[in-house]
């Protein structure tokens, strides 16, 4: 038996920007006596299922938007007398899905690095489970990943999780039910070990692929130490020495590494975390706007952000600490306007973003807003068949509409039109070449060009266009800018690097 893992896509670049972390985790969670995994990442190159021989097990990893590609692999599988089993978040959310559209043979909810190694026990002998329950793993059972099976010259950035869940609740996400509100941090001691080794293989620019990298806030701490009952306060202030920790070890590794993590917006007010983050090279933060008005914020359950000018001034703070921020923003809210655009390009430059993406939004199964509209039964989509449905994956990618979620004063082609000028007004070239001053030598100012042009043909031509020459046309220009482009991200191995010891702390 052997043991394949595939990450669809309806789209191969041919060269990935940050690497998949889940392929390689569950790479690590696999017995060795079943030999090294077939992995196959579809965002580089297409699977081949002829490689499937009878018996073979085919781990297929699943969020909404490839859920479709998934399935349609499980059946290829299924066909050729292999074993699909499916795992990742849609499949945590929707589990009877997988078996009926991609006739799996199990199902995985949940964490799976614990899990795998039963299902796959359970295939070799010939008797699978339907469903395996994963839950919720302890942070100290979170599985390595096996980065030595990376295919050479595929990704620009490799990926670290260091800890899973936010106990933030926003209504457009749905990581804090299915990871949960409570932090699951990783020890450190595994993490360092995991970003030395991809050093060593010569990985400059590690993600540190966490849900909310700072998932105590200082506002946190005060707040419980008001309580009488201290053992929340000394709870939450042992997360937050470790997040210190992690950042103190980061940075004695090797002062040419980079780091860029997902952060929440609060975290301009804490000036010891900043410099912290600073100090460990942490380069890097994508940071949820979402909306710059104050109606857009409280409809998503996001009152903890800023807006207006308050909002410019607590972006630019990250800047102060030689942070850059890669700014989202989501367009479409039932508050929203025409208006609204141009005023989110307009505050997007005077906060100084160094990256800033521009999403319409969209309804994910397992959120707030999902359950709202289809409770409602909102635009329900038609499918090719003419079938309604609340299940737009469902639909083939070519026939899905990018917008199903009705506007009271805009149509979806509308909110497509000006969110591509969004698009199109942040990364002119003009703009890109006065932004890449935050680097000073010519190689890095070139890196910074090519990668903000090969985000923008990624996700927001390839993502948003409406036509299949345009999207054709957005492909070809993303796979001739990605190689160039990973050749300047690349870095020479270093395998003397050592791992740093533990420092002693202030409390």
């Amino acid at each position: 038996m052997r043991v394949h893992l595939v990450n669809p896509s309806d789209v191969s670049f041919g060269v990935g920007v940050i690497a998949p972390r889940w392929l390689y985790v569950l790479a690590g969670a696999t017995p060795r006596s079943y030999g090294d995994p077939s992995i196959t990442d579809e965002t580089l190159s297409p699977f081949n299922v002829e490689q499937v021989a009878p018996g073979d097990v085919v781990g297929i990893g699943i969020h909404t938007s490839n859920a479709y590609r998934g399935y349609e692999i499980g059946r290829l599988v299924r066909a050729r007398g292999g074993l699909p089993v499916f795992g990742g978040i849609h499949a945590t959310l929707f589990p009877d899905e997988p078996i009926e559209r991609g006739r799996a043979s199990a199902v995985v909810r949940g964490d799976g690095d614990l899990a795998w190694a039963e299902v796959l026990s359970d295939c070799a002998a010939g008797k699978p489970k339907p469903l395996y329950e994963g839950g919720s793993i302890d942070a100290a059972d979170f599985v390595m990943a096996r980065w030595d099976l990376v295919p050479r010259g595929s990704y620009m950035w490799a990926s670290v999780q260091t800890v899973r869940g936010c106990p933030k609740h926003c209504s457009f996400c749905s990581v804090w039910r299915t990871d949960g509100q409570l932090p699951r941090q990783r020890p450190v001691d595994p993490v360092v070990e995991e970003v030395v080794a991809l050093r060593r293989m010569g990985y400059r620019f590690i993600a540190l692929a966490d849900d909310n990298f700072y998932p105590v806030t200082a506002q946190d701490i005060e707040r419980a130490a008001r309580q009488d009952d201290k053992r929340q306060y000394e709870k939450l202030l042992s997360l937050r020495r470790e997040r210190f920790d992690l950042m103190d070890r980061l940075a004695r590794i090797s002062d040419d590494l980079v780091f860029f993590t997902q952060i929440t917006m609060e975290a301009a007010e804490d000036e010891q975390f900043l410099r912290a983050m600073k100090s460990a090279h942490i380069k890097g933060a994508l940071v949820g706007v979402e909306s710059i008005s104050a109606a857009g914020l409280k409809g998503m359950y996001k009152g903890f952000n800023l807006s207006g000018e308050d909002l410019v001034a607590r972006l630019k703070r990250f800047r102060q600490f030689d942070i850059h921020v890669l700014g989202s923003f989501i367009f479409g809210l039932q508050s929203d306007t025409p208006e609204v655009f141009e005023a989110t390009s307009e505050l997007a430059d005077r906060a100084e973003l160094t990256f800033a993406q521009f999403l319409p939004f969209t309804l994910f199964p397992g959120t707030v807003d999902f359950e709202k509209w289809e409770k409602d039964k909102m635009g329900a989509c038609a499918s090719s068949e003419g079938t309604n449905l609340t299940r737009p994956w469902l639909i083939a990618a070519s026939d899905r509409p990018k917008l199903y979620s009705p506007h009271p004063t805009m149509s979806a082609d509308e909110i497509r039109e000006y969110t591509q000028k969004v698009w199109s007004s942040f990364y002119r070239l003009s703009k890109i070449w006065k932004r890449s001053r935050c680097v000073s030598k010519l190689r890095s100012r070139l890196a910074f060009v090519l990668i903000s042009k090969l985000y923008r043909q990624m996700y927001a031509n390839t993502g948003m266009a409406d036509k299949s020459s345009g999207h054709a046309k957005a492909v070809r220009w993303a796979r001739i800018i990605a190689r160039p482009c990973h050749a300047l991200f690349s870095a020479r191995p270093m395998p003397q690097i050592q791992v740093p010891e533990p420092a002693q702390l202030p409390e």
